[in-house]
């Protein structure tokens, strides 16, 4: 019996803990997020200084001891948690911290990594990844750790408003190799409310201590100055919360101007650029649209004078060729103009050089044939066997050869024939 109420104390300490460290957290938060719509959030701040102390708890909440050769357990900070389980998160700061010099104890990389994170707005996502690992997390925490329990998303949760926060940390390592452990002050989130129930107010209870403290005075005069009193107390009092919620609230209005501000000259600003970079899209693509056509109109262009100069060769091949065939010309063509061939025959009858004119090859042929005859002697060689018929290009060569040889001369060489000597 004894057994099963130190359990059920033992159970309803841990959730007592767990449910007082979370609704802390989330004060220290919201107190965070007020405090930074007024100044920047650094070291010397005291709601920074308790919301690390809370999170220091609730990360080391319930975190099992590393055990040692000998069996025993060492201390161990929540650093070798993060370490372990966010080893894999797209660009951590792990190993920027690891190698940090004037950062040594395992408490103070801790520290450091909760100033890294906050400065980089990853402080929510990095936690988000640990609790997901959740093998990992088995391994480092015993049962009932914050951490293992559902309100584990409701603290990711709710460190998502710190992103909104623009942090500002020094890490040169002081004040954050304090071996001491973290301590959380409670009073500022400490606020006592009347029931509506109760049967005296404040003010009677007040006036009520102070006319039984009075036994000199009447019983009147005594109520009547602890009333007074308190009057005025309770005046000055709400004058003086009245006076600092305007305040407050008259700095939030002038924040919120000023942010209004930036966010619209922001917003004019990106109009601007957007209308820029619109209209440099539309040039863009109107002098690409102009090129392309350039092109067009010049690839027509080079197609149709390729086509006139293939044209053009073609033809000069048509009749480079039919010029090299019809180079020489026909006999019938010979006859028709007349050709007048000039020779000189040489007649051994009379021994000399005779001058006849012919009108035809034809003539030129059968007159060297009769002089053959009429001579009957086979001396000279006949025309007609070395000229043939004198109607094609073959016999105009023949004659060419014929009249270089001792059977043909020009008149002006007057070379006489071999053997025989012109009288």
């Amino acid at each position: 019996m004894a057994s099963l109420s130190r359990k059920r104390g033992a159970g309803r300490s841990g959730v007592v803990e767990r449910r007082n460290l979370l609704t802390v957290c989330r004060f220290s938060v919201k107190t965070l997020l007020d405090r930074s719509c007024f100044e920047t959030i650094d070291d010397s701040c005291p709601e920074f200084v308790n919301f690390v102390s809370i999170l220091e708890h609730i990360l080391s909440h319930r975190l099992k001891g590393q055990t040692t050769w000998f069996g025993y357990e060492s201390p161990r900070s929540f650093w070798d948690y993060i370490k372990a389980s966010c080893s894999k998160v797209p660009h951590n700061c792990i190993r920027s911290i690891e190698s940090m010099e004037n950062v040594r104890s395992s408490r103070a990389k801790g520290r450091a990594w909760i100033r890294v994170v906050l400065m980089e707005k990853r402080l929510s996502e990095y936690i988000s990844f640990a609790l997901k690992d959740f093998k990992t997390t088995r391994r480092f925490f015993e049962e009932g750790a914050i951490v293992l329990g559902e309100e584990a998303g409701l603290l990711a949760d709710t460190l998502i408003g710190l992103n909104t926060i623009d942090f500002s940390f020094c890490l040169k390592g002081e004040g954050l190799d304090d071996s001491c452990p973290a301590v959380i002050d409670y009073t500022p989130y400490l606020k006592f409310t009347q029931s509506a129930d109760s049967i005296s107010s404040d003010e009677e209870e007040m006036r009520t201590l102070g006319s039984s403290g009075s036994e000199s005075s009447t019983p009147d005069k005594a109520a009547t100055a602890a009333s007074i009193f308190t009057e005025q107390s309770n005046l000055v009092s709400k004058c003086k919360r009245f006076e600092q919620k305007y305040r407050m609230a008259l700095e939030q209005k002038g924040y919120l101007e000023e942010l209004v501000r930036l966010r619209e000259a922001q917003l004019s600003e990106a109009v601007s650029h957007s209308k820029a970079l619109q209209q440099s899209l539309a040039d863009a693509h109107l002098s690409h649209t102009l090129e392309k056509q350039q092109l067009e109109y010049i690839i027509v262009e080079l197609q149709n004078q390729l086509t006139v100069l293939k044209n053009n060769d073609l033809r000069s091949r048509q009749e480079l060729t039919a010029h090299l065939t019809n180079q020489w010309p026909s006999p019938d063509t010979l006859d028709a103009n007349a050709v007048a061939l000039d020779t000189l025959l040489y007649r051994k009858s009379t021994g000399q050089w005779e001058e006849k004119s012919f009108q035809s090859l034809e003539q030129l042929s059968a007159g060297m044939s009769l002089t053959s005859n009429t001579q009957g002697k086979e001396e000279t060689p006949s025309l007609r066997g070395l000229c043939g018929s004198l109607t094609s290009v073959a016999s105009y060569k023949s004659l060419a050869s014929l009249k270089s040889s001792e059977c043909l001369a020009s008149p002006a060489t007057e070379i006489s024939s071999p053997g025989v000597t012109p009288s």
